[in-house]
Order: C-alpha cells, then structure tokens, then sequence
C-alpha cells in the first residue's frame, strides 16, 4: 500500500519529511557503552532495514554522535549509499554529545561528524541532553555559527523541559534561526510531556516534537501482557515499574483497546500506537521508532498507509489519559 500520509514541515523550517522516521540507535555495533543496548546487527542487515524503510516512503532517519561513537552514522551512511541514494534526497539527522563538554565542542566535533555521514549533509542538528557545562545561550550560539558556516541546516534539541526549550529557541531567535524540534519520550503509555508544558510550549513556538520510544520498548504491542515468559529475556527493561505485574494490570486496559482496533483496522498493534502518535495532535509529533529487523521497517513504514478515525484517536487519548 502506498503512503497515504502527506509530508510535513519540520517545525517553521524547509525540510519537509514522513512524519515517521527511522531510529538509527540499534545500528551501534556494540562499539561503546551506549551501543551495547542493542546487538551488532550486520551490514547486510542493515542495507535490508534501511532498504524497506526507504520502499516504504521514509525520507528521514535519526542518529547521534553517542550511537557507537560515530559507527551509527557510519553504518547508516554506508546503507544509504549501498542502496543507491544520493545527497539530498533524503533527510538526516544526528545529534552532540553534551555530557562532560562545554559548548566549543560543538564547534571542534563538527567535522568529525560530517566525516561520519559522508557524503550525505547533516539537515538537522540537536543537543542530546541538557548536561552540558556551557549554558543553554552558549550551546545555541555554537550552533548558530555552524548554520551560518552551512556545516549543518537547521537546529533542534532532545529531552529539553518546556523552559529550556524555550530558552533554546530564544537564543536562536536573535541569530536570526528558528528551533526546530524538541526530541523526546512520547508514546501512549508515557504522555508526560502534555502535562509538564513541553507540548504546549512547542505549540506555541511552532516547535516539532519528534519522539522516540513511541513504542514503549515493545510495551505498547501488547506481547508482553500476553506472554509474560518473554520478560525473562528483556534484560535492563524488566526493572522498570510498567513491565512489573502491577505496571502489567495498569497498562493492560489501554493493551486491549489497541489490539480491538488492530484488528478493526486489519493492522499491527504498533502502527495503532504509532498512528495515533502521529496524528493526534495534528501535525506536531514525528515519531522514530526503531527496528532490527525487516518485519519492524515494514511495520514501520505501514503506518502511513492508513489513518485512524478521530472517534478511535479520540478512544485511545481516553484510555490512556492516566499516563499523563
């Protein structure tokens, strides 16, 4: 089926994208500390994923410098180019690493990570985490200067409170750039950027919000409700309160709902959760789910192919009003 969803502009900027977009932190190959989270996936694996997300209309994929230290930009740089596609035809964006740095690092790391995704531009640049040395101001003026100096197209951040952000965008603004995006944890089962301001200020600012984990970590599929054997084998992820049996009870009403309308949608139950991401709010949340295999790309991609109606939108923000 083809996409049935139109491109959207990122934030108040020229980049138009899928509002799905493909999460490059699996393509790590275990190569530091944040990269062991996943296993090594192979480079033909890694074509293939990249492959069908690319058959299935997305234009854009989400990286960073703390991905294996610069081997995700590598790994999907070498993918883009094994699959034939050239500068500018897609989107691609990566992220600095802020913990332990002042904000100049921004300005000596660039070439590194311009040599990591080569040949393919940085169109979009974000600040990790708000852990820097350097003020929110000083990071943006870095970034500023990198606009100016065309190394990378346009700015965002990641995991910013609604005051940060807003101090990021305040900055820009008087070097004459706009903030574009804001990427954060949203999925259904975590909403709390509608209650703690991120959302709303976003609104205001015309800020897009691009969020990762839009799937809970497999939470939202329902298959951990239905076969709780499988939470021997999650390692960090069954520590966390909603994948112990009392997370389990609260989560598993909104589970039942989503598999309801999986199968009046003749859909999987992640493109419910993650159709319902991307356009409940109208056009101000991207997600970036990931995938390790071809199965997750194309289910991914399959979730552009159809829209829920607005009483099932309407459903599941009800269902799921309690993780606000």
């Amino acid at each position: 089926m083809k996409n049935i969803t139109p491109l959207r502009s990122l934030g108040k900027s020229d980049l138009m994208i899928t509002p799905i977009g493909l999460g490059c932190w699996q393509f790590s190959k275990q190569s530091n500390m944040a990269g062991k989270f996943w296993p090594t996936l192979e480079d033909n694996l890694v074509d293939s994923i990249v492959k069908t997300s690319l058959d299935g209309g997305i234009n854009w994929f989400d990286t960073a410098e703390i991905y294996g230290n610069g081997a995700s930009e590598k790994a999907l740089s070498k993918a883009l180019t094994d699959n034939g596609e050239k500068p500018g035809e897609i989107m691609i964006a990566t992220k600095w690493w802020p913990m332990f740095r002042a904000a100049s690092s921004i300005i000596k790391t660039i070439d590194k990570r311009i040599d990591a995704l080569n040949p393919f531009p940085i169109d979009l640049y974000q600040v990790h985490q708000p852990w820097g040395f350097s003020t929110v101001k000083s990071e943006m003026d870095a970034m500023a200067e990198l606009v100016k100096e065309q190394k990378i197209r346009n700015v965002g951040v990641s995991n910013f409170s609604a005051a940060q952000m807003r101090s990021a965008w305040e900055a820009l603004q008087k070097n004459g750039i706009t903030l574009v995006s804001n990427q954060v944890r949203y999925n259904l089962l975590d909403r709390k950027i509608e209650s703690n301001g991120i959302l709303q200020t976003a609104k205001e600012l015309g800020i897009s919000i691009i969020a990762y984990s839009p799937l809970a970590q497999g939470l939202v599929t329902g298959k951990f409700h239905e076969n709780p054997e499988l939470l021997k084998n999650i390692g960090m992820r069954k520590y966390s309160s909603q994948f112990k049996p009392v997370g389990l009870g609260k989560s598993r009403p909104l589970i039942k709902t989503i598999q309801e309308l999986a199968t009046k949608y003749n859909v999987s139950t992640s493109q419910v959760a993650l159709n319902w991401l991307i356009n409940f709010h109208g056009e101000t949340v991207f997600a970036i789910p990931g995938a390790t295999k071809e199965s997750h790309a194309t289910q991914n991609t399959g979730t552009m192919t159809f829209r829920l109606a607005d009483e099932d939108l309407n459903l599941l923000n009800q269902k799921s009003a309690v993780f606000k």
